[in-house]
């Protein structure tokens, strides 16, 4: 295929790397933007790169709880200047697609889109500028042990839902598990985590990262023999960036999130999981 100025660009934007190395990259894969990047990577020429994107759009991500507090909704909606994202029209219509997720419990975009797409036509109407429903969330509490944390970061660029579990019903209202869900739904949001834990990782990812840096060690000339080794390392390394209970604590990098969660833990007697979470950024939308 052909390489354009614009494909170059585009590779040079995620990776980092010359122009001239990203073009050459290219010609290499045959213009298949994910191969470039490993081989630039290969060759030493870019940074691992987790899937974060640069900002795209403007907008506003919007949470909103159930009167009784066990179910929570959060979607986003995109729209092409700051200036609108402001605007008192538009911020009734995110935090109105929130609420009618929250109603309604869409099963995938097509669905919330009938709800809500005339809507937002009208609106786009009304101010002259293009608008997007994005991605959202919806999870309701499996339990009164179940525990909800909410982030809104960045004047609302990125949402943050966490989800705890705790061995008693009454641990959950302390206020040092509430404190707990919310520390973690900061971390979420400024770390961008991957996957809750190794475990729950795509593997594939794993793989990719292993492979990488496989090649890279046998550019390198590294012995064949610790090849292997080298890979191992780089892939434990990858884990703990990516993975949320293995990422150091924003607040204390001394201590990972599966320590402060067991700190938690001790002092309100209890045993706490963290079982997922929710993240969208408009940036990567």
């Amino acid at each position: 295929m052909a390489i354009t100025a614009q494909l170059v660009k585009e590779l040079r934007e995620m990776t980092g790397a010359g122009m001239m190395d990203c073009k050459k990259a290219l010609v290499e894969v045959e213009g298949d933007l994910e191969k470039a990047v490993d081989w630039l990577r290969q060759k030493g020429m870019a940074k691992a790169a987790k899937k974060s994107g640069r900002a795209t759009s403007e907008g506003l991500v919007t949470v909103t709880l159930s009167d009784d507090g066990k179910t929570v909704a959060m979607a986003s909606l995109l729209c092409e200047t700051d200036f609108v994202a402001r605007g008192e029209q538009f911020q009734t219509m995110a935090a109105k697609l929130a609420k009618s997720v929250l109603d309604n419990a869409p099963a995938d975009a097509v669905a919330l889109e009938a709800l809500m797409g005339e809507e937002v036509t009208q609106l786009i109407a009304s101010v002259g500028e293009n608008m997007q429903i994005g991605k959202f969330a919806r999870h309701t509490k499996p339990g009164e042990s179940s525990v909800i944390g909410q982030y809104i970061h960045a004047n609302g660029k990125i949402g943050v839902l966490v989800f705890l579990t705790c061995g008693k019903a009454e641990s959950a209202a302390k206020p040092e598990v509430q404190e707990l869900a919310k520390n973690i739904a900061m971390q979420v949001a400024a770390a961008s985590p991957m996957a809750l834990d190794a475990a729950s990782l795509d593997q594939a990812a794993v793989e990719r990262e292993r492979e990488v840096y496989r090649q890279k060690a046998l550019e390198e000339g590294k012995p064949a023999n610790i090849v292997d080794k080298i890979a191992d390392g780089a892939v434990k390394k990858f884990q703990k960036e990516v993975c949320l209970m293995e990422q150091p604590y924003i607040r204390d990098d001394k201590k990972t999130i599966s320590d402060i969660v067991r700190e938690t833990g001790k002092t309100v007697g209890d045993e706490i999981a963290v079982t997922g979470f929710e993240r969208i950024q408009l940036a990567a939308e």
